[in-house]
Parts: C-alpha cells; structure tokens; sequence
C-alpha cells in the first residue's frame, strides 16, 4: 500500500487538504465543500481562471482512492509546482504583483457568482513566469450583501507589508517572517508615518482599520459580528479601492554594491565569458532536472541553466538584485527562473505550528544542482563561516555543486577585509579543497582565463 502524506501546511481549511502518494500531490475535496466546489466547475469560474492564466489547473482523479474517504467528496491532483515560496522570500514587486493577482481573482469570481473566501499571500506562487492561484478551494457562493470575508487577510498579507516597505524599508518583508497571519493592521499603522494618513487607500484600510478593530476589541465584539451589508456594488468599489491602495505604493531601487556587481567587477570580458563557457559546460554535463543558484545576483548565471529549459530558484541576499531580475523575468516573459530574496546566513527556517506550516529552505531541497558563484568568498569572510561549515550546508541542499573559490589576492576579497582585521589564516585553496573533499568529490577545476580564480564541480558522497 502507498503511504500517504498529509501536507503540513494543509489542515485550517474544513474544505479538502493537500496529500502526497508516491510523490505525487492529490488534493481532497471534503463533502462539506461539494456545492461550491461543483459551483466553481459548472459556473465558468475555473475554466475563465485558467483562460486568464490565474489559477493552476487541476485533473479530476477518479481512481485515486482518498485517505479519509468518510470526508471525501472528490479527489483531484493540481498541476505540481516544483519549489514553493513564501512572502517573506519575495521582493516589493513580487508581493505587489501577487496582491494586484489576489485582487484581479476576487472580481473575475464575482462574474461568476463566487467570491474569494481566503486571499492569503501563501495562496499565491510565482510559477512560469506569472503568479497563480495555487488553491481550488478558497472560493465560496457569493450571496448579495455579505461582506468580504478576505478583507482583513487581504491587508495584513498584502496592504500592510507593502505600506512598510515603500514608506520605511524595503526588507520589512522579512516581519511575515514573524506574523504568519499577515502583519496586523494595528501595528503597521503604529510603524507608518504620519504622511501615509493623507493618502485615502491607507487612511482607509490601515489606520481606520485598525481603529475600527481597537473600538471592537473593546466592546468585546468580533468586526464580522457588527459588520453592514455590503451591496455587490460596494464590494467591487472596495476591491478597486484596494486595488488604487496598492498600485499607488512604490519604491526605488538604488544601486546597491551588489545589485551592480557585475558592472564593477574585476572580471575582464575575456573571463566573465570563460566563465560562463565552462558553467555552460558542466551544467550540460551533469543535466539536472533542476538547479538552485545561491548567490544568483541578476541572475547570470542562473540563466545558463533556465534558458537551456531547467527549472532554477536565483537567490540572493540584496532586495534590488533580486528586483531586477524578477524585472528581467516578466520583461522576457521567462517560465523557469524564479528570482528569491534569501540571506543564506539565516535562510528561512520551518515556521508556524510545530515548526512545519512553511518549510525551512532544507527541507524544499534538495536540488540537483547547486551553483555557489563568487559566494564563498562573501561567507567566509564577511560572516567568519568555516569552509568545513559552508561544504556541509552545501551537501545538504544538493547533489552536485559548481563553487567559485577566490584567494585572498583577488580584488573582491581586499575590498571586504579593508574594514576588518584579517584573521582568516586558513583561507587558502588547499584549505579549501581539504574542507569540501569531506563532503564532496572533486570532478573538475579549472582556474578562469585572466583572473586567479579556480571553478570546481563537485558531486555530493
């Protein structure tokens, strides 16, 4: 018998849950969802959503035999996304791109008499290079003057971590880190300045929120429990409201060390290009099926691999590198690169209850590939990480890996250790490779044309 796995992040909504059997992900409809879920089939809704490119498609699955049948209704397997992210992984326009997304779907729901029931960010993924409704059940019957039930979600997901970013700092996208519910409209309107209270959006559905939901709280009611109707035509103009709320925030990406990286280098032409040839190489060497590029930058090299039609996750610490090569991606309308902003000295953990509701970055791997490009150097120095540390982490989230090692004589390098006193006594490529054959095989090295610096490809024992 094939053992099922329950999906931890899959157990708040009454409706269905997400399962595995033999590394496939199935989707249970419970009975209790039935009418909505035969409404959202036989009304056009879904059919109109995967037209519009919204919503990931799913196949009814009539012979697959459901792990709690007393519940089930019907089973269904959703196309497989390969990596799943998180808000807090995203940038400023990858969360507002899958708010305005979040938004679009609730008024295409109302043309078919539905309504969103549930717009969480974690609903949205970025997937062949446009964000997509990843769950079929967050829709419900709309019935004329209810309210939205989504709206207070739909601010602490979106609205608020958006307004934090835009008029304080664009990494407080890192607080959905610590507010897995969405980041509370009280607090966000305690942080923002003053100046946010001119503009209606956020007077609205910020600081008037909040206050609303303080004069409850001392009531000791519940909003849901004094709410108005709502008529269809003030919902709409309340989705658009939103909609004007978040299209109006915006920040500029500055020109970050890193985010120029390649503009400033030491590399000459010559290099950057041998390079390049010989990641070209030994990725078509190895032939993953998938890669991830820690360190990605813009995402050059991230797309030696994408382009070739292999799916990589680019990550990279700096939020405007990041943001430029999610840019690029919509811009070029690329489908397998997935730009991700992740410190690799404090990468995503597993959160929520018992630590398992959102996967830490380990337990998303591993991939087949890893590429650490002009990285190692960053880790060791700047975060005093022992190569014995940096291979093990490495072996970990990958089977093969191509890692760039960068002696102390590099320019890079004289730059990082200007502000600091150079301890590194074991910083050396024979260092180096005796930290990594403990965990790794060596396949191949090569020193690039025109610099001091040695690629490796390495298999994981």
């Amino acid at each position: 018998m094939a053992q099922d796995i329950r999906n931890s992040a899959s157990f708040r909504d009454p409706s269905g849950f997400l399962f595995s059997r033999e590394g496939v992900l199935y989707r249970q409809v419970n009975r209790v969802y039935q009418a909505d879920f035969e409404k959202l089939l036989g009304s056009g809704l879904y059919g109109d959503l995967i037209d519009k490119n919204l919503m990931i498609p799913h196949e009814l699955m009539e012979d697959v035999t459901s792990p709690d049948p007393e519940t089930a209704y019907q089973i269904i397997r959703p196309e497989q996304i390969p990596f799943i992210s998180y808000p807090y992984e995203w940038t400023f326009l990858q969360l507002r791109g899958a708010a305005l997304t979040t938004l679009r779907i609730a008024r295409v729901a109302l043309q078919h008499d539905m309504i969103l029931k549930d717009a969480s960010a974690y609903n949205l993924q970025f997937y062949q290079g446009s964000w997509k409704l990843i769950d079929t059940l967050s829709f419900e019957t709309y019935h004329e003057g209810s309210p939205w039930v989504a709206y207070k979600q739909f601010c602490q997901h979106f609205l608020a971590p958006l307004a934090l970013m835009a008029y304080l700092d664009k990494r407080l996208n890192h607080l959905s880190r610590l507010f897995i519910d969405g980041i509370p409209v009280d607090l966000a309107a305690s942080l923002l300045p003053f100046q946010t209270k001119l503009r209606l959006g956020l007077l609205t559905h910020i600081h008037l929120h909040a206050r609303s939901q303080k004069r409850y709280a001392e009531k000791g009611v519940r909003p849901n429990q004094v709410e108005d109707k709502l008529s269809l035509k003030a919902l709409i103009n309340l989705l658009e409201s939103l909609r004007n709320a978040v299209k109006n925030l915006s920040i500029k990406l500055g020109k970050t060390a890193w985010a120029n990286y390649y503009e400033e280098t030491n590399y000459s032409k010559e290099a950057l290009e041998e390079k390049k040839a010989i990641v070209s190489e030994w990725i078509s060497q190895v032939r993953p099926e998938n890669v991830w590029d820690l360190g990605a930058n813009v995402g050059i090299f991230s797309r030696l691999a994408s382009q070739e039609g292999i799916f990589t996750v680019a990550f990279d610490a700096d939020p405007d590198a990041v943001a430029q090569n999610y840019i690029q991606v919509r811009k070029d309308h690329e489908k397998e690169l997935l730009p991700l902003q992740m410190d690799l000295t404090n990468p995503s953990p597993g959160l929520g209850w018992a630590h398992q509701e959102r996967e830490s970055l380990l337990a998303r791997g591993p991939a087949q590939l890893v590429l650490a490009l002009a990285l190692v150097h960053h880790m060791a120095i700047s975060n005093n990480l022992p190569f014995e540390k940096l291979s093990k982490f490495f072996s970990q989230i990958g089977k093969y890996l191509i890692v760039e090692f960068i002696p102390k004589s590099d320019s890079q390098v004289q730059r990082l250790l200007r502000s600091r006193k150079d301890i590194f006594t074991l910083y050396t490529i024979a260092d180096f490779i005796m930290a990594f054959g403990y965990d790794y095989h060596i396949i191949d090295q090569r020193v690039i044309r025109d610099s001091e610096r040695t690629l490796f490809l390495m298999k994981s024992k």
